[in-house]
C-alpha cells in the first residue's frame, strides 16, 4: 500500500447521527479512532478531505441549517483541507471528489466514516469502480440496527460485519486504525 500517496477521506463525520430519529449505533470507538487517523494525516502533511452529507430532503436532521448537519467536534476541515459537499450517499456522484483527487496525484484512497453501509459503502464501491485503490479503515466506521423489513432488526454488529467483509472481498482493502497508523 503506498501510503505516500494517500488521502484520507472523511465519510460524513456529522452531529445529526447522535439523536434520534436515528437507530443505536455500536461503535463507542468510532470518533477516537477516526480522529486518531485525521491527526496522523494531518502531522504528517498527507491530504485530507472531508465530506459532509448536505441533505435536500424535508425535515432530514442532515439538512443545511439544522443543528445535526454540522461536523462532530474535532472534525471541521483545517486550513488546507478540502470539503465535499454531497446530497446521495455516494461521495464520488454529483462532486468534484475525483478530479481533486486526480489533482493530488493521490493513489490510494483511505476512508472511513458514517454509516458503514450506507454512504461508506457506496463510495467505496464507487471508488474501487472508477480504478482508485481503495482503503477502509473499519474500526474508524460506524452504523446504525437497521430494521430488517420483517418486524425484526438487525444488530449494527451485524450490518457493518457483513458490509466490511463484501467490500474488502472486491472493492477495497480492509485494515484497523493501529495497523494504518503503524504504517505511516
Amino acid at each position: 500500500m503506498d501510503m505516500d500517496a494517500a488521502v484520507l477521506l472523511l465519510v460524513d463525520y456529522q452531529q445529526a447521527f447522535d439523536d434520534a430519529p436515528w437507530p443505536r449505533r455500536w461503535n463507542k470507538d468510532v470518533d477516537r479512532n477516526a480522529l486518531a487517523l485525521l491527526e496522523a494525516w494531518r502531522e504528517t502533511g498527507r491530504p485530507v478531505i472531508h465530506v459532509r452529507h448536505d441533505s435536500v430532503e424535508p425535515g432530514s436532521t442532515l439538512r443545511p441549517g439544522e443543528p445535526g448537519h454540522a461536523m462532530r467536534p474535532g472534525f471541521e476541515p483545517q486550513p488546507g483541507e478540502a470539503l465535499v459537499t454531497k446530497s446521495v450517499n455516494a461521495s464520488f456522484i454529483g462532486t468534484d471528489l475525483d478530479l481533486r483527487l486526480r489533482r493530488l496525484e493521490a493513489k490510494t484512497i483511505v476512508t472511513c466514516g458514517i454509516s458503514t453501509d450506507m454512504c461508506v459503502s457506496t463510495t467505496v464501491r464507487t471508488g474501487a469502480n472508477m480504478g482508485w485503490n481503495m482503503v477502509l479503515v473499519e474500526d474508524a466506521c460506524d452504523c446504525f440496527d437497521l430494521p430488517d423489513g420483517r418486524g425484526g432488526t438487525i444488530p449494527a454488529e451485524t450490518v457493518h460485519r457483513v458490509h466490511v467483509a463484501t467490500l474488502g472481498f472486491e472493492f477495497c482493502k480492509v485494515t484497523t486504525t493501529s495497523a494504518l497508523l503503524q504504517t505511516l
